[in-house]
């Protein structure tokens, strides 16, 4: 598949409390197709901490005519 299902962007950041949900929001992109753009960034808020995960859709190598 070159482009993503469902009209999603090739390129998305996952933000959320660091939890089990957010561990599974990734883990369905990652199912989708997507790949993990670097490492995630971490912050904390005063009472949970914070996570943001940037993937990409990868890109495909157009398939030759013959």
């Amino acid at each position: 598949m070159s482009t993503p299902p469902d009209g999603l962007p090739i390129y998305r950041v996952l933000t959320g409390p660091d939890d089990a949900s957010f561990c599974r929001r990734v883990s369905e992109a990652i199912g989708l197709g997507y790949e993990l753009h670097a490492g995630p960034s971490v912050t904390f808020n005063g009472e949970n901490v914070i996570v943001a995960q940037a993937l990409i859709w990868p890109a495909r190598p157009e398939q030759a005519s013959e």
